[in-house]
């Protein structure tokens, strides 16, 4: 799998959705000791604690939703096996400019997984992306 700055490095990422995701992150960061790794606008971040990542997202007034991001090797391999499977995915793979190949399907429960690809190492600033600051402990 290669690297990509635009994307944490876990394998399965948590979205979590936040009313709020600038308080989210400050709450999340002062009380959970997570990091914040990448600002997307004011409606996304990322985050990571140790090997582990999340992506706090913005939820509008039903905040608490929440869907599973899963890093693949190869996405489009994947979508077949999951169609051929019977699972009923909401579009095929599309390729996006932060460097991600993706696609997403709801499961049985209801619960929204994407899957996605790195394709590529893009720096966050090409796309609007803002990195946080190093920590300087680390």
């Amino acid at each position: 799998m290669i690297s990509n700055r635009s994307m944490p490095r876990a394998t399965v990422i948590p979205v979590l959705q936040y009313a709020d995701v600038a308080e989210a992150v400050r709450w999340l960061c002062e009380v959970f000791g997570f990091r914040e790794q990448l600002r997307i606008g004011d409606h996304r971040a990322q985050l990571t604690v140790g090997d582990g990542a999340v992506v706090v997202a913005q939820g509008g007034e039903s905040a608490g939703g929440h869907s599973v991001m899963v890093r693949v090797d190869d996405v489009d391999a994947h979508h077949a096996r999951v169609l051929a499977a019977g699972a009923r995915a909401a579009g095929p793979p599309q390729s996006a400019s932060y460097g991600e190949r993706q696609y997403s399907v709801i499961d049985p429960g209801g619960h929204r997984w994407t899957f996605s690809q790195s394709i590529a190492d893009i720096d966050p600033a090409e796309w609007g992306g803002v990195p946080a600051a190093p920590d300087p402990e680390s």
